[in-house]
């Protein structure tokens, strides 16, 4: 155990404060329930370049006001670091500037120590929650949360990226997108943006461009019927091709089903609340559930039509690829023949769109893993009861959808 003369030498061990920078005084202000140490450097002492690293620069000149890092509590005394800052001339580069020190990030206003500490409880608890517990405005921990994601994500290699999917999810009540773009080879999210529509493929382009990823490596995207997707895709990827997610187009012939059991269910009164029997899956579906579908079934009824067109479309997906082609053109000539007007106008887009949906035949591409990655985004939403900003939300998605390893290091 080692033992001190006095408090200086036992805060600047404590501190893990080295050569040349030593614990000069402390203030102590029990009121305000804050510890302050103070922090200088041995005359005579020698600096690496902060730019170069070329190292041995003696002191040009000193910072005049005092710097602040706000440190781990002392007991429960809420613990500030302060020092003036050398500024050193490089011997190498000749140029002035303000060193580094060991204990924090450069303008950060926080130690290591503090933002390992506070990015432990970021992981484990709400954002509001760390304030209270560290006595800090959540506004202030937000910005370490940026620092560590951004770094993290600017570790993530995505230079051989080929192959895209694209989704949005909502960031707020209301109409608020957040376009996410991940790579799916990787399965990591590599972008994320407010808004959504082909402008969001125009930043994605600027974007690959800045990390020095050429756009033509892009082979393929997979997106839902979206226009202003598809624009996007066409007008900046013009190289890359287009494969429409099959959730989608079942979710679009659900939603046609369930369309004309509405329309029907005036003159049909037993189709009332049935809407979950015709769109889930029969193995889905309790033993008292299938025995109201066979009997609705039974009663030639046009949604039973819709029901069984659906049921058709979804063996599309089983079948061999070269058959592919004439059992897609075969299901929207029987839609379009049942002159149910909602299946005939899903009729219409999947006829529009064959290249896209048949190209999964190829790529087996969909976007059923940005279903997942969202789904792991709106619990991380609720566990941090609201956030302020885009950008926020934002940082969420990359920690969350990429299991960021946040670790704190020093320089």
């Amino acid at each position: 155990m080692l033992e001190f003369q006095n408090d200086l030498d036992l805060f600047q061990a404590a501190l893990g404060i080295q050569d040349p920078w030593f614990v000069s005084y402390r203030e102590f202000d029990k009121e305000a329930g804050e510890l302050h140490v103070h922090l200088n450097f041995k005359r005579g002492a020698a600096f690496p370049c902060p730019e170069c690293h070329a190292k041995g620069n003696k002191v040009h000149d000193v910072v005049n006001d005092d710097r602040t890092w706000r440190h781990l509590n002392f007991f429960q005394y809420k613990t500030f670091i302060r020092a003036r800052l050398p500024r050193v001339k490089c011997n190498s580069c000749k140029k002035i500037l303000t060193v580094k020190v060991d204990w924090a990030r450069t303008s950060a206003g926080f130690t290591f120590l503090f933002d390992s500490h506070a990015m432990s409880l970021m992981k484990e608890m709400p954002v509001a929650a760390v304030a209270r517990e560290v006595k800090e405005h959540d506004t202030r921990l937000w910005r370490i949360f940026h620092y560590y994601v951004n770094r993290a994500m600017n570790a993530l290699d995505f230079s051989h990226v080929k192959r895209i999917a694209v989704d949005e999810t909502s960031s707020k009540r209301g109409h608020q997108y957040v376009s996410l773009f991940v790579d799916m080879d990787t399965k990591k999210v590599m972008f994320a943006m407010e808004g959504k529509g082909a402008d969001v493929l125009r930043v994605l382009l600027g974007h690959l461009q800045e990390k020095g990823i050429d756009p033509s490596q892009i082979e393929e995207f997979c997106c839902d019927m979206s226009p202003a997707f598809i624009a996007g895709i066409e007008k900046n990827f013009p190289q890359s091709h287009i494969t429409f997610d099959k959730f989608h187009v079942m979710k679009m012939v659900n939603e046609a089903v369930d369309q004309v059991r509405k329309e029907e269910q005036q003159e049909v009164p037993a189709l009332k609340k049935t809407k979950y029997l015709w769109l889930k899956n029969k193995n889905k579906l309790k033993d008292r559930q299938k025995e109201d579908l066979v009997k609705l079934k039974d009663m030639n009824l046009k949604t039973g039509k819709a029901y069984r067109l659906k049921l058709a479309l979804q063996d599309l997906w089983t079948i061999a690829t070269l058959l592919a082609d004439v059992y897609l053109r075969e299901w929207v000539g029987w839609a379009t023949r049942t002159r149910l007007e909602p299946m005939v106008k899903v009729a219409q887009s999947i006829k529009k769109h064959e290249d896209g949906i048949l190209r999964w035949f190829q790529t087996k591409m969909t976007n059923g893993l940005l279903e997942g990655i969202n789904s792991l985004v709106q619990a991380a939403k609720r566990k941090a009861r609201g956030y302020r900003t885009i950008n926020t939300y934002i940082s969420m998605i990359y920690a969350t959808a990429n299991k960021l390893e946040m670790t704190v290091k020093p320089h």
